[in-house]
């Protein structure tokens, strides 16, 4: 049986809660959002190439208007490791497509983990950890297992795992049937899910054999795997467009989590930049040169470092700079920044922004 795990790095996002720096031509996962010189998607090649066999079993799955991109910015990828969408339907056709991919190379027993390109984790050991016991799991049963995080407050924006009855432990870490997914919830949900200890956020990642979850994909999303199967991608602009959550893990029996805590962040906005960097002897989080006075709580991006910001009574606020835009914005309304680009996708004098 096959041991060695195959990841695929999901890379088809957009980000677009990080505009104006994140844009059709430079998504949020070619960018370096946490001060250091690596760009998240080349953070989370460099993690999963230390979990097994290298490049050569390194997977990304990524859309056509951004495979030049990832093709500089991971330029020791296998060109056949690489699967272009030619338009992107969701997570549900990525998973399906690579799957069947990797199966046609290794058989059906590959182990194959799917992570987001644009996630942060701070602790890289207790990471590669985790995987080597979710990789235990789904060789030892035909188990589709997710990783549950630990959550530290009670998160609307996350969707939320319960875990069911205990089935073991691997690597010492236990491992539980999956009860229920439930999408983001109000925020008094939210409260009740932490104090029953029984709910972990939905980080996005999964592990499993390729088998399993063909298998499992025929019976939940026939509509999705059995077109891929007779036709090959280039069916693909007609799939449905279905999340992996929604066409298979909200239904399958076989899901499994593994409760876990390695320092994590989905990055879904700008203030999670804040939760990154944040000192507590500074008021503001600067990516940027500013003069402020009378300024806090403030965060300060500019991608120029010769432009200055400066800013006089303001608090609470995200304050982005980039190219021909400069977005102000209070951080509890981060999220609407999506209206705004519907707004300039609208406006034929301001595509070229988006």
């Amino acid at each position: 049986m096959n041991t060695l795990l195959f990841p695929v790095i999901l890379a088809g996002g957009k980000g677009e809660r990080f505009w104006p720096l994140s844009r059709k031509d430079r998504p949020k996962q070619f960018l370096s959002l946490d001060g250091s010189s690596r760009s998240l998607l080349q953070a989370t090649a460099d993690r999963l190439i230390k979990l097994g066999g290298g490049w050569d079993f390194l997977w990304v799955i990524t859309s056509s208007q951004i495979a030049d991109g990832v093709r500089q910015q991971l330029p020791d990828l296998p060109v056949e490791n690489l699967l272009i969408e030619s338009e992107g339907r969701d997570t549900a056709a990525a998973v399906a497509w690579t799957s069947l991919e990797i199966k046609q190379r290794y058989g059906e027993d590959a182990v194959i983990g799917f992570f987001p390109a644009d996630h942060w984790i701070a602790d890289q050991e207790a990471f590669a950890h985790t995987l080597s016991a979710a990789t235990q799991l789904a060789t030892s049963t035909a188990a589709i297992v997710t990783l549950g995080i630990k959550p530290t407050f009670p998160s609307t924006g996350y969707g939320y795992i319960e875990q069911g009855e205990k089935i073991g432990s691997f690597n010492e870490l236990p491992a539980y049937h999956v009860n229920r997914f439930t999408e983001k919830p109000d925020r008094e949900t939210a409260e009740t899910f932490l104090s029953t200890g029984r709910f972990s956020w939905n980080s996005g990642m999964f592990v499993f054999q390729a088998g399993v979850v063909l298998k499992e994909l025929h019976t939940h999303a026939p509509e999705i795997i059995e077109p891929l199967e007779r036709h090959g991608p280039d069916i693909y602009p007609q799939l449905p467009k279905k999340s992996i959550d929604y066409a298979l893990m909200e239904k399958t029996t076989l899901a499994y989590v593994l409760p876990v805590d390695f320092g994590w962040d989905d990055l879904g906005d700008w203030n999670a930049i804040e939760r990154l960097l944040k000192k507590e002897e500074t008021p503001n989080v600067e990516l940027a040169t500013h003069v402020g006075l009378d300024t806090q709580g403030a965060i300060i991006y500019a991608s120029n470092p010769e432009d200055v910001v400066v800013t006089i009574g303001l608090e609470d606020v995200v304050i982005v700079r980039d190219r021909n835009v400069t977005l102000v914005v209070k951080k509890e309304r981060t999220q609407e920044i999506k209206q705004i680009l519907k707004i300039l996708q609208n406006d034929s004098r301001l595509t070229d922004l988006l």
